[in-house]
């Protein structure tokens, strides 16, 4: 079954194209999650000239230049080093999603990533970033901090644009998203029933569970869900819990049925969503058509940074 990367596809939906900062031209995660932070970097920072490298870059380590004797080395070249025990032993497996610290240097000891420096984690799938990571995350567990010296065959290989030669990484495995079963399409799915609640602009909704309550996000906040889609036939196209990893996003980057519907939502609360096709992809060739029916969960949301003032 085709599977669509649903968070994208709203953001080109709603906005005809994606945001792209040069922190994300350079992390080894080519995710989701990686979008979105650059969308709230650039939100952040919109304003601010380019700089040369800030005070405030995390210093490299000392051997940043070359493995150490005390490090392993695997048959693909990689070699790392666990800094850190974590409690717990559990390892990612090639098709797991991680959330991660990281911070990245060249070997002349420049830093060009970290999100330890951003101040948030960052998650992605172990099959959407560079060849050392894929194999590096898997051989650390969960609550390691470990230091890996990828080989630029296992990095960017020379890509224009991207850090060349050997790329050194202090990660922190902060948690381990293993992919899921997602649930069979409902009995519902073809239309609302009877006790689903109409809004003025077509959405229908019915609440499947209520969390603690509190506050809703606004129709500009950062939500973060687990969610699993289908068309009215009853096909799946798309499902985070499948993947293993929430999703996260801006409302103002995804299609109106979304950015009204998770403002119903309080975090803990589990929603099905009937968004008819004016709210969703509007007949858009090669997205899913007609009415569209989601199972939605919003386990958190946050404020978008607010974009600084431009200078006259």
């Amino acid at each position: 079954m085709h599977r669509f990367a649903l968070p994208f596809l709203l953001t080109l939906a709603a906005c005809g194209g994606s945001s792209t900062s040069s922190e994300e031209a350079t992390a080894p995660a080519a995710t989701e999650a990686a979008k979105v932070e650059a969308v709230k970097a650039d939100a952040a920072a919109e304003a601010k000239p380019a700089a040369k490298p800030a005070p405030s870059d995390i210093p490299a380590p000392d051997d940043v230049a070359a493995p150490p004797a005390d490090a392993t080395k695997t048959a693909s070249g990689l070699a790392f080093k666990v800094l850190e025990k974590g409690p717990d032993g559990a390892h990612p497996t090639a098709n797991a999603a991680v959330k991660v610290h990281y911070t990245g240097w060249t070997t002349d000891g420049k830093m060009f990533d970290s999100s330890v420096k951003r101040g948030k984690p960052a998650q992605f799938s172990l099959q959407g970033v560079i060849a050392g990571w894929t194999e590096g995350l898997q051989l650390i567990g969960k609550g390691d901090k470990a230091r890996f010296w990828i080989p630029e065959d296992l990095a960017y290989k020379g890509m224009a644009g991207r850090p060349q030669g050997m790329l050194v990484f202090d990660v922190e495995l902060i948690d381990i998203y293993e992919p899921g079963t997602p649930p069979a399409a409902p009995a519902d799915v073809a239309a609302p029933p009877a006790d689903a609640k109409k809004t003025d602009s077509g959405l229908a909704y019915k609440i499947l569970a209520s969390g603690a309550g509190g506050a809703h996000p606004g129709p500009t906040d950062v939500v973060t869900v687990h969610y699993t889609g289908w068309t009215t036939d009853g096909k799946q196209f798309d499902s985070s819990i499948e993947r293993g990893m929430p999703a996260e996003f801006p409302l103002n980057r995804v299609i109106p049925g979304w950015t009204e519907g998770l403002q119903l939502l309080a975090p803990g609360d589990k929603a099905r969503l009937w968004i008819p096709e004016a709210l969703a992809y509007k007949g858009q060739p090669g997205r899913p058509a007609g009415m569209l029916v989601f199972d939605v969960e919003l386990l958190s949301f946050e404020a978008m940074p607010a974009r600084p003032a431009m200078p006259h």
